[in-house]
């Protein structure tokens, strides 16, 4: 994965004086995480602007798995350059939909860039809903070794017996794997069990847990009752099919489609209405479904997160709080 950013990187330092700069708190990394629809862009667009104000420039990072590919923009949320409001972006639109993410890569770049970011003296906003990403950045944890022949056994048996059978498989040797994880994400419950065969020890023991962070850091969660995620959910969907999401399929798999993208939530189900195995209306029903599903699973992950302060979506003061933390002027802070 090569970063890609609309705007040159800062020239790069070391890991050690970058982290001796950002303990002093000037900055600090930011991480804003929260359910999807919950308003995360918006809040560190806002977040950055207010830092601008005190003379400070931030720099975003994105932690959105799906954001990483390149022309997949309306099924992802995706915010265009001209709604970026001049601040730099950073891991959008870095990879092909051709190709696989890779969370140990996703983590390496992320980190470099942060640490590029401070050492230019500017803050880094890492913002997404992808629990993973954002916990392989965040969390000093390393990953579970691999094997690519009991991977390539596993991927094949995924396309032979296909993605049921292995998730029944992974339900009875790690339920709680099974149950973060989710019944429709063929690749990582792949991987859950290649770890599980090699290890011989729960998924869950290579995940990162409540620990260490990583490098100092102010973590802000956005919250909306559930009635009320559910009603934006919904909508963001029909406004996806709205917005061009069948022709924006339609562009892309002439270039193909790797099985992440394929398999993403909103393009799976636009390729089954292409195709003729769904109708428009099943199409945006089964996606709205998956989407509640997949954000309840997000604020499970994220209630892990003890050194999380938790802000209402719609709270009008979201903004001014996000500062007094980001500014340390209210002593919430995680240290490493």
């Amino acid at each position: 994965m090569t970063p890609q950013t609309p705007s040159a990187e800062p020239a790069a330092t070391s890991a050690g004086s970058a982290a001796a700069e950002s303990r002093g708190g000037v900055n600090d990394l930011i991480v804003v995480v929260g359910a999807t629809g919950t308003g995360k862009s918006e809040l560190s667009l806002d977040l950055a602007e207010a830092l601008r104000q005190q003379g400070r420039t931030a720099e975003i990072i994105n932690a959105d798995a799906m954001q990483l590919y390149r022309g997949m923009d309306i099924g992802t949320a995706k915010l265009p350059v001209e709604e970026r409001r001049g601040i730099p972006h950073h891991l959008l639109d870095v990879l092909e939909p051709t190709d696989d993410a890779s969370v140990a890569q996703y983590q390496t770049d992320a980190r470099s860039i942060i640490r590029k970011v401070q050492s230019a003296g500017h803050v880094p906003i890492l913002v997404g809903g992808s629990g993973l990403y954002v916990s392989s950045v965040i969390h000093d944890f390393q990953f579970p070794a691999r094997d690519a022949d009991v991977r390539a056994r596993l991927e094949g048996e995924l396309e032979t017996l296909g993605i049921g059978n292995l998730f029944q498989r992974l339900r009875e040797v790690d339920a709680d794997a099974a149950k973060s994880i989710g019944s429709s994400n063929g690749r990582r419950i792949v991987r859950a069990l290649e770890v599980i065969e090699i290890t011989g020890k729960p998924f869950g023991a290579g995940l990162p847990e409540e620990q260490k962070l990583w490098t100092p850091a102010h973590i802000l969660g956005i919250t909306a009752p559930r009635e009320q995620l559910v009603a934006r959910l919904d909508k963001r969907v029909h406004t996806m099919w709205q917005s061009g999401l069948l022709d924006e399929v339609r562009e892309l798999r002439p270039h193909g489609l790797g099985v992440t993208a394929a398999r993403a939530i909103g393009y799976a189900q636009a390729i089954q209405q292409l195709d003729g195995e769904l109708s428009e209306t099943e199409a945006i029903e089964q996606t709205a479904a998956l989407t509640r599903r997949y954000a309840r699973r997000q604020v499970g992950w994220f209630k892990r997160y003890s050194e999380c302060t938790w802000l209402s979506y719609d709270d009008p003061d979201r903004v001014r709080i996000a500062l007094s933390l980001a500014m340390g002027e209210n002593g919430a802070h995680g240290d490493a």
